[in-house]
């Protein structure tokens, strides 16, 4: 139970930090679009750019996403109804959540998914695609409906919901395409 307390400290710290300033309003409206392009329709265009540029290899890349959003979506609804962590209330908010609860997060974990995915099938993208998660995870501390601890859970869902994919899909792939 201490360490909770030490974590929540510690939570309460950094969004203090990152929000007792103002807001200008040119930085709310990048959070803003960075916390949006995580809502999800990227992640769909994505996989359906990487099989129709990519072929069978972009496919695999589709199918692996969606069976690692598969995994991620239950966990994450089962963590977040589990937690029942309430969203940060002392400081400002500068957008309206969807849910009530704020752990995890489940922009950083689709982020981090996504990220994690990218950065597999295309290396030579990974640190493109990891700093544009790590941003959306910013974003959401900076916009007020996270704290840093909810970001953490959130990536670390992402990327072993995304190992569990792979493994998965590995094995179909290869079978598949050995034949």
């Amino acid at each position: 139970m201490r360490s909770f307390t030490a974590i929540q400290r510690f939570d309460h710290t950094v969004s203090y930090l990152c929000l007792s300033h103002r807001f200008s309003a040119a930085t709310a409206k990048v959070a803003r679009v960075i916390s949006h392009s995580g809502d999800g329709p990227l992640y769909a265009g994505i996989g359906l750019a990487a099989w129709w540029l990519d072929g069978a290899f972009g496919l695999w890349l589709l199918c692996t996403g969606i069976v690692a959003f598969a995994i991620e979506l239950p966990i994450y609804w089962v963590l977040k109804r589990s937690f029942r962590r309430a969203r940060p209330s002392q400081l400002p908010a500068f957008i309206t959540p969807s849910d009530l609860y704020s752990m995890p997060s489940g922009h950083t974990a689709a982020a981090f998914l996504m990220a994690s995915l990218i950065s597999t099938f295309y290396p030579p993208l990974a640190a493109v695609a990891f700093i544009w998660a790590g941003l959306i995870g910013l974003s959401r501390v900076l916009l007020g409906v996270h704290f840093v601890s909810d970001i953490l859970v959130g990536a670390a869902l992402g990327l072993l919901c995304t190992a569990l994919a792979q493994n998965i899909t590995d094995d179909l792939y290869w079978m598949a395409t050995s034949t």
